[in-house]
């Protein structure tokens, strides 16, 4: 079993910036991927930002060259960084770990983004 907490959420102002992180726990497991998805009401839940055990990362269209996500291997932790935040980036964040060898997938219980002046 793996837990995800996640911190960093809030409200900011249009073409501000928020730093999300995502810590992983449990015993005896190693990470293929870890994502952030987001959920705007009444909207599907999408992935915004991706990247692998080995270091690739992909992007939402929509955020790539605002947005840059990063892990510590070590630390089976994971950041999104933001900025140049949109209104249309408020959303409920949520974190997504994939689970090497077997490809379970765990996610975190979300944190509020919120853009608006």
């Amino acid at each position: 079993q793996v837990q995800l907490v996640e911190s960093g959420g809030g409200l900011v102002q249009p073409g501000g910036s928020l730093r999300l992180s995502c810590a992983a726990s449990g015993r005896g497991f190693s990470i293929y991927s870890m994502a952030w998805y987001r959920q705007a009401p009444g909207k599907r839940r999408e992935v915004v930002a991706i990247i692998t055990s080995g270091g690739n990362t992909d992007y939402k269209n929509s955020v790539k060259g605002r947005f840059t996500i990063s892990r510590d291997n070590a630390k089976y932790t994971a950041s999104l960084q933001m900025n140049s935040l949109r209104p249309e980036d408020t959303a409920v964040y949520y974190c997504n770990v994939v689970i090497a060898i077997t490809y379970e997938s765990y996610w975190g219980q979300g944190t509020q983004v919120t853009v608006s002046s």
